[in-house]
């Protein structure tokens, strides 16, 4: 019995311990207080040329450490940025239509790059993150190289039926069935701020292509070869000059995981 008792209190004292570790792994970035006072969860590794991360609808920037590329950058000597978008993760969920409108999630990563001092900087964006990375291309000359991953050319049109179901799904509408599969997915995560993520549908940013047609910087755009959700890839590609286009295994959700589409990734930013 006292053998017993010791193997149970030591492993309840391995288990505390393991706890307090990975509650502190999982806080081990900063916070950023963006130009309205909301503040941006954020974490900077590595001490080379700098790299920002950004996530797709609902996630958050510990979804990059999921596939191969955070760690394949730092590797290669990168220093990588990686933050929870506003309404999302760890970052502040504010429920005001402004702040979201007037592309404030662009401007976010515009002032974390000021606070950092960051001079110049190149993105990798996914499905939603790509959106508001086309805003940056826009919006910020510091910007030197930009992959876009999972999205086509819907996005260049403000009146997008998929972010207008979206939202309208996510307000309660239930006539929009094209959605079914995110709202069902979003309302069975109790984590997820489901008025946040509805307004960050009703003022997502759209670029046009006449903004598109300007750009002069080097870009690339990464399909999953199954991945058919956010319009037509060959068309974004023929809105921005000189960019190129290629082609990963995999769906939307999974292409940005896949071994293929970091070392798509490096040689781009190489």
């Amino acid at each position: 019995m006292k053998k017993l008792a010791y193997s149970t209190l030591t492993l309840m004292l391995l288990l505390l311990i393991n706890t307090i570790s990975y509650a502190r792994q999982a806080d081990t970035g900063s916070y950023y207080t963006s130009f309205d006072g909301i503040k941006i969860y954020y974490e900077v590794k590595g001490d080379g040329y700098p790299i920002v991360l950004i996530h797709g609808f609902s996630g958050t920037g510990e979804g990059w450490k999921k596939g191969p590329l955070y760690n394949d950058l730092l590797n290669a000597g990168y220093k990588v940025i990686i933050l929870d978008q506003r309404g999302n993760g760890r970052s502040d969920k504010p429920h005001t239509d402004a702040a979201y409108a007037h592309d404030a999630e662009a401007k976010d990563i515009m002032g974390l790059a000021s606070s950092l001092k960051i001079k110049q900087y190149s993105i990798v964006g996914y499905s939603r993150g790509s959106i508001i990375a086309s805003r940056l291309l826009v919006l910020d000359k510091r910007v030197h190289k930009l992959v876009m991953g999972g999205m086509g050319d819907g996005y260049t049109n403000p009146e997008w039926p998929r972010r207008i179901h979206a939202y309208k799904a996510l307000m309660g509408d239930t006539s929009f069935h094209d959605v079914d599969g995110m709202v069902k997915y979003i309302h069975s995560n109790p984590a997820f701020d489901v008025q946040a993520l509805a307004l960050q549908q009703k003022y997502q940013p759209s670029t046009s292509k006449e903004e598109l047609s300007k750009v002069k910087i080097p870009v690339m755009i990464i399909c999953g070869t199954e991945d058919h959700d956010n319009g037509s890839e060959t068309e974004l590609q023929k809105f921005i000059p000189g960019s190129q286009l290629k082609y990963v295994p995999g769906d939307h959700n999974s292409a940005s995981r896949s071994v293929q589409f970091s070392t798509t990734v490096l040689a781009f930013l190489k």
